[in-house]
């Protein structure tokens, strides 16, 4: 663990093992996506806002994509919860994170994290694949969404934070 002048710990520490990384990203993405799924199902429409359709945009997706995988949308949703947004967070995140801003904290990173999924989500799948308006037109739900991704990104930092991974 390293001290830092913010007066806080990082948690992060170089070593781990492989099967100590997919386990932690298998388990952090499991959370993260019962986090995201919980407040934009349950808690989102219950405060009286719009509620996440992640399987929907995953279904429309798969049509445009691979239509013979069409009917798999939920499927979809849950590996990019569970193994690909994972992926991106210790492959991409976290290393670029530590190169440009080494003494960054752990939920900062998280929440960074969220916002881009959330812009590859509703920028990329939802509008350049699916056919949709760009960031679904900036209605609602495309807050709604901005902070579910951002929630799934904060749980999966502090799930993930002590770094003990590739």
């Amino acid at each position: 663990m390293r001290g830092d002048v913010y007066g806080y710990d990082d948690e992060y520490e170089e070593g781990g093992s492989f099967i100590g990384t997919v386990l932690l990203m298998l388990i952090g993405g499991a959370i993260a996506l019962a986090a995201f799924d919980a407040f934009g199902k349950l808690y989102a429409p219950q405060a009286g806002f719009a509620e996440l359709q992640p399987v929907g945009l995953a279904t429309q997706s798969l049509q445009k994509l691979l239509p013979d995988f069409a009917g798999y949308g939920e499927y979809a949703h849950w590996a990019m919860g569970i193994i690909g947004y994972p992926l991106g967070y210790v492959l991409l995140a976290r290393p670029i994170s530590r190169m440009i801003w080494p003494t960054v904290h752990w939920w900062v990173t998280g929440i960074i994290f969220g916002v881009v999924i959330w812009a590859f989500a509703l920028f990329v799948m939802a509008h350049l694949v699916a056919g949709n308006p760009p960031f679904l037109g900036w209605v609602e739900l495309t807050w709604v969404a901005l902070a579910g991704h951002v929630l799934y990104g904060f749980v999966l930092a502090a799930v993930m934070r002590d770094g003990r991974y590739v």
